[in-house]
């Protein structure tokens, strides 16, 4: 299985909006600049996040994006599923061998366990553990 740009760019919306939460709305130029992505693209993106309800839209002068709730409660699960659709990475219905469709499966509930356990909270709150820390010199 393979996430597209849709499902990567839309990330990107969210944990944007996830880092400014409590502070108004953000805008798409905002996070396109920021970001170096088409302002044009993310619109496309935002109208599925918007009627998924997960984030909601703020009219005006100083309007945006803000999510509909608490980056702890909105799953990476949540946003690919709603921009890709369901998680497979395969037509494992179509299988004839048992054994292939039990490794399909379990492959997919995997990639799912992943998705749903990693909160926008953690992909914004995400610190890289250096490679130095892992590892002990002796001369």
């Amino acid at each position: 299985m393979k996430i597209s740009t849709k499902g990567r760019y839309g990330l990107t919306i969210m944990m944007e909006l996830a880092l400014k939460f409590g502070e108004g709305p953000t805008s798409l130029k905002s996070i396109a600049e920021k970001n170096g992505l088409s302002e044009h693209y993310l619109e496309q993106l935002i109208a599925p996040l918007r009627n998924a309800g997960l984030v909601k839209s703020i009219r005006g002068a100083y309007g945006g994006y803000i999510l509909s709730r608490e980056a702890s409660a909105i799953t990476a699960g949540d946003i690919i599923r709603v921009l890709e659709g369901p998680i497979s990475p395969v037509d494992f219905t179509e299988e004839d061998d048992a054994a292939k469709r039990d490794l399909w499966l379990r492959i997919r509930d995997s990639i799912a366990d992943v998705l749903d356990s990693t909160t926008l909270h953690d992909l914004i709150n995400y610190k890289e553990e250096s490679l130095a820390d892992n590892y002990m010199f002796y001369i």
